[in-house]
C-alpha cells in the first residue's frame, strides 16, 4: 500500500483550519540619521501557513500524529494553501459559470506584463470572475489576486495584477493555471508541530509551514 508521493496532500481532510496564511517578506532595512528607511529585497517573498485542528478524540489525534510523521520534520513536502480558498470566492463548491465542463485546474497563462506582476489568462469559463482575495496557482507557484477582473465570452481575461510577482523563469503557455485548490509546495517549520493531549486523551494538532523553492 502506498502513502502517496511528494508533495503530500495533507490539508484536504485536515480536521481544523489554516489560522494563518500570508507572505513572508525577505527584506533588509536600514534607517538614515534623518529617519528615512530604505528597504532592499533579498528575494521574492515566501508563503507561510499556520494550521490548527479542533479538539480531537484520542484515536483521531493518533491518526494525525502519524500523518505528520510522514513528513519527517522538514525533510518532505506537502501542498500548502489556505483552507478558506479551496474555491474562488464567487464560486463556492465549484459552482462554475459553465457547470461541470470546467474542472478548475486547466486554465492557461496567456501573457505576462513586463513588470512581472500582471497577467492575462485564457481557457476559463465565459464570464469567469476573479475578485480581490482569490488565489490561483501557475504551476506550483501560488498567487493572490489583488485586482478584480472578468473573463470575456471566450474565457480570456483582461490584464490584472497578482502578488507575489510572477517568479523568474515562468513563461506564458508553459504551465496550467489552477483556481481549484491552488497550492504551493511547503515544508514544516522545524519545531512548530504540537500534538499535546489532556489527561482525557483528547487533544489538538497545530503546525506551521513555509514555502519551499
Amino acid at each position: 500500500m502506498s502513502i502517496g508521493s511528494e508533495p503530500f496532500e495533507l490539508l484536504a481532510d485536515f480536521p481544523g483550519w489554516t489560522t494563518g496564511f500570508d507572505l513572508q517578506a525577505r527584506q533588509e532595512q536600514s534607517r538614515t540619521a534623518a529617519g528615512v528607511t530604505y528597504v532592499k529585497d533579498l528575494g521574492p517573498p515566501l508563503w507561510t501557513l499556520k494550521a490548527q485542528s479542533r479538539v480531537l478524540t484520542p484515536n483521531v489525534l493518533d491518526h494525525w500524529r502519524a500523518r505528520l510523521k510522514v513528513l519527517e520534520g522538514g525533510l518532505y513536502t506537502f501542498r500548502g494553501y489556505p483552507l478558506s480558498r479551496v474555491y474562488p470566492i464567487s464560486y463556492p463548491k465549484g459552482s462554475w459559470p459553465t457547470g461541470g465542463s470546467f474542472d478548475g485546474i486547466s486554465a492557461s497563462l496567456l501573457s505576462i506584463n513586463a513588470n512581472r506582476k500582471a497577467v492575462r489568462l485564457e481557457d476559463l469559463p465565459a464570464g469567469f470572475k476573479f475578485v480581490i482575495g482569490d488565489y490561483l496557482a501557475i504551476g506550483v507557484d501560488l498567487h493572490q489576486v489583488v485586482e478584480a477582473t472578468t473573463a470575456d465570452g471566450g474565457g480570456v481575461t483582461p490584464e490584472f495584477e497578482l502578488r507575489p510577482h510572477i517568479w523568474p523563469g515562468v513563461t506564458a503557455g508553459a504551465s496550467a493555471v489552477k483556481v481549484y485548490r491552488p497550492a504551493c509546495v511547503m515544508a514544516l517549520v522545524p519545531g512548530s508541530v504540537s500534538t499535546d493531549a489532556s489527561l482525557t486523551g483528547w487533544g489538538s494538532i497545530a503546525f506551521q509551514g513555509i514555502e519551499i523553492r
